[in-house]
C-alpha cells in the first residue's frame, strides 16, 4: 500500500506529514500549488485570516536560524487562524541537554497538532514524524543537507506562475550545490513535474559526482549551464557546512559562477532568475541581477507564505492513523 512506502502518506495516499518532494506523486504536487493559488490573493484582503487551523496548535522548532522560513511560516499559520508558538531554542531544554524526542513528547504533552522544524541533522523531522501521535502532522523546514520541501514547493509555485507549464521548460540550478537543501528538493519536484531538462552547474568540488542518477544534466562553466535556459536557480554559498578549500576565493567563484547581467544574456531573454535566500550580493550573484527586470526573488517570498498555507492546511485536513 501507498502509505507504507512512503511515510508521509496515509493509507489513502494523502499527505499527512511534508518531509521531502522526494517520492511525492505528481498529483499531490499540483494539489498543493493549486490550492496555494487561493491563498495568494490573501495579501490583498483587507482581512487576511481564514478559520481552516482555528483551535489547532502549531509549534515552530527551529534548532538552526531563519528569517525567511520561520517568519513566513509563523504568518502562514497565523493566517490560518492557528494558535501559533515559537520555541526559543537558545532558552529551551534542548540547549540543557534534553534529547530531541523528549522535548517532543514534552510539547506533545502540550496538546500540540503540528510541529514545523528545522534542524541542522539531516532527517530529524523523519524521526519526530514516527514518534508523534497519529493526529499529530509534521512539516520539515530544513533538515541538513537533505530537504527543504516547502522551499521546493515554493519555488515550483513561482516557476508555474511565470511559466505557466512545466513540459519545455529548461531550469538551471547554480552554485553550492552539494551542501543545499533547497537543490535537491528542487530536483525532486521538477523531474516529477515533467521540466524537460534539469541542468546542476557549479565547480567540481561543490557538485556531487552522483547527481546524473537523479535526471540532471550536470554542467561545470555557467555559459553551459544557462545556456537558453527559461529559469535561472542561483543558489548561496554555504560557507558554514563548509570543511576544507573547496573555493580558492569568494572573488574567484563571482569571476567564475556569480551571475551577471552580461552573463545572463546566455539564457532566454525572458528567463526569470530566482533564489532561496538568503543572498550574498557580489558572491554568487551581482545586484544588477537581483534588482533587475529578470528577478523574481522577492515574489519567491510572497509566494512562500501561501504555499506555506496550503500544506499546513493540507496536512492538518487529513487523518495521520494508518489503520
Amino acid at each position: 500500500m501507498l502509505y507504507k512506502r512512503n511515510p508521509q502518506l496515509n493509507r489513502h495516499g494523502e499527505l499527512v506529514h511534508l518531509l521531502s518532494t522526494e517520492g511525492l506523486p505528481r498529483d499531490i504536487l499540483l494539489h498543493i500549488l493549486d490550492t496555494a493559488s487561493n491563498f495568494v490573493s490573501f495579501n490583498d484582503r483587507e482581512v487576511k485570516k481564514v478559520p481552516l487551523l482555528r483551535g489547532k496548535s502549531v509549534f515552530n522548532l527551529f534548532f538552526e536560524n531563519s528569517t525567511r522560513t520561520r517568519t513566513t511560516f509563523d504568518i502562514a499559520a497565523t493566517r490560518l487562524s492557528a494558535d501559533v508558538y515559537t520555541l526559543d531554542i537558545a532558552r529551551s531544554s534542548t540547549a540543557k541537554g534534553e534529547s530531541l524526542l523528549d522535548t517532543i513528547a514534552n510539547l506533545s504533552a502540550m496538546a500540540a497538532d503540528m510541529f514545523v522544524v528545522r534542524h541542522s541533522e539531516s532527517g530529524a523531522p523523519y524521526l519526530i514524524s514516527q514518534h508523534v501521535a497519529p493526529h499529530v502532522h509534521v512539516i520539515n523546514a530544513g533538515d541538513g543537507r537533505h530537504a527543504h520541501p516547502t522551499q521546493g514547493l515554493l519555488d515550483m509555485y513561482t516557476i508555474r506562475h511565470y511559466k505557466k507549464d512545466f513540459a519545455n521548460l529548461t531550469v538551471a540550478i547554480v552554485g553550492d550545490v552539494l551542501h543545499s537543501r533547497v537543490a535537491r528538493s528542487d530536483i525532486h519536484a521538477l523531474t516529477t513535474l515533467g521540466a524537460a531538462e534539469v541542468r546542476v552547474v557549479g565547480p567540481t568540488t561543490l557538485v556531487p559526482s552522483d547527481l546524473s542518477a537523479m535526471g540532471v544534466r550536470v554542467c561545470h562553466t555557467l555559459e553551459e549551464g544557462i545556456k537558453d535556459c527559461d529559469v535561472i536557480i542561483m543558489l548561496r554559498l554555504q560557507n558554514e557546512r563548509m570543511s576544507g578549500a573547496l573555493l580558492p576565493s569568494t572573488q574567484e567563484y563571482f569571476k567564475t559562477f556569480g551571475l551577471t547581467p552580461e552573463k545572463l544574456q546566455w539564457a532566454k531573454p525572458d528567463a526569470i532568475v530566482m533564489h532561496p535566500g538568503p543572498i550574498n550580493r557580489g558572491v554568487e550573484i551581482d545586484s544588477a541581477v537581483v534588482d533587475g527586470p529578470q528577478s523574481v526573488i522577492l515574489p519567491q517570498v510572497t509566494f512562500g507564505i501561501a504555499v506555506r498555507m496550503a500544506v499546513m492546511s493540507i496536512v492538518a485536513g487529513n487523518d495521520a492513523d494508518p489503520r
